[in-house]
Parts: structure tokens; sequence; C-alpha cells
């Protein structure tokens, strides 16, 4: 079966994100359309599990939670919690070693690889704030 869900996440700097997802998240980068603006208009991103996750930057007014959370005292309390409030849950097949990546390139820790009840996962934000869960099945 094919992916049947992709997210789609906006960026105030799509390029950016596309290179630090790529290095943060093992990545690899399929799509960046250029606007004549020189914004990213669709980037896409698959990873190494075979999912597709898309963004762009869809207006100049578009703020990421991290820069809204700075004047929006609500986003602020939403986003002082460890959990991913709205965010994207990946599975990977080396949680540590992912880990190790992500937190070396500059991902916000929210929380760290954990054993749960079905399986390893961590949480981090992005440098624009966007959450991500990344989870290794039981073996």
């Amino acid at each position: 079966m094919s992916q049947t869900v992709t997210p789609m996440i906006s960026y105030q700097d799509a390029a950016a994100a596309l290179d630090w997802l790529s290095r943060a998240f093992g990545f690899r980068e399929v799509t960046r359309i250029m606007m004549p603006d020189g914004s990213v208009g669709h980037g896409e991103v698959a990873t190494p599990e075979g999912g597709l996750i898309m963004l762009a930057e869809p207006t100049p007014d578009y703020r990421s939670p991290r820069r809204h959370a700075e004047t929006c005292a609500d986003a602020d309390k939403w986003l002082s919690v460890p959990y991913v409030v709205d965010g994207v849950h990946v599975y990977v097949a080396d949680l540590d070693a992912h880990f190790a990546v992500a937190r070396d390139a500059g991902a916000t820790v929210l929380a760290p690889p954990r054993d749960t009840g079905h399986g390893r996962a961590y949480t981090v934000a992005d440098p624009e704030g966007h959450r991500w869960m990344f989870e290794q099945l039981p073996r």
C-alpha cells in the first residue's frame, strides 16, 4: 500500500527548512519549486522509510509556531508543553542514532528517547517550532 496521508507544513523560510530537514532528520529532498519572488512555492522531502512530507511558504504574512508564540500568550502556553501539539509523527529504523543526528543539527529536544508501551520515541521542534515525534517500533 502506498502512503495515503501526506503532511503539508508551512514555513517562513521553506528553502532553509528543506536543507535543515534533510540534514537533521535524514530526509531526502524530492522537489523544490521556486516562485518568481524567490520563495519556495512547493517542496517535498521523503523519509528513509518511504513517507512524503510537503512544505511551502504560503504567504509573506505567515508566522511559524515559534515566531507566533513570541507575540501570542496562548501559543506560548501551547508550545510550553513537551508534547506534539500539532506536528508530524515519523517511524524510523534506529531511533537513538536518529536522535543523535537531530540533536546535533540543532533540533530543540522536547522529550529525549524513551521507552513507551509500544516502542521507543522522542520529540523535538525544528528551528521554526514545528513539532516532530520519531518512533521506533519494537524489534
